[in-house]
């Protein structure tokens, strides 16, 4: 058996493994982290902005949502996590808190139900922000892992 440990190929296959089991998460929670960009171009019907935002918003295996969207160009009203397809207006189901000028952030008890969870693993969510000027929404984003 001692010869087996000093065969240094046996040594490297016990190192990768060790290493691809905690790489790859085995019995791990895991969460997704998603870089959104917003623009006019991408709402439903395109609107004509120079308004633009960006964020991270992570979706973790518990369904528990957070993150924050960063606007610029635009006097917002408010901003949403809603349901819906690329291509296809679809219903709020999270109202982002404004925590600065330009700032939207998902409020810290959000959490998607199970339809809205296998909706995000589709990738049939967005996040959108309305203004005055386009009260359904002058930028949009897809949620896209």
């Amino acid at each position: 058996m001692e010869t087996i440990f000093r065969n240094s190929r046996f040594k490297l296959a016990i190192v990768a493994l060790v290493a691809s089991m905690l790489a790859g998460g085995v019995g791990i929670a895991a969460a997704s982290d998603v870089k959104v960009n917003l623009s006019g171009d991408q709402e439903v019907p395109p609107v004509k902005t120079s308004a633009s935002g960006s964020g991270t918003i992570t979706v973790n295996d518990d369904k528990s949502i957070k993150g924050k969207i960063t606007t610029s160009n635009i006097k917002a009203t408010g901003a949403h996590i809603h349901e819906g397809a690329p291509g296809k207006n679809g219903p709020d189901i999270i109202t982002l808190k404004k925590t600065s000028d330009n700032e939207w952030s998902v409020p810290d008890d959000a959490k998607l139900t199970d339809a809205q969870y296998d909706a995000f693993k589709a990738g049939n969510l967005y996040v959108n922000v309305h203004s005055d000027a386009h009260k359904s929404g002058e930028i949009r984003g897809q949620l896209k892992r």
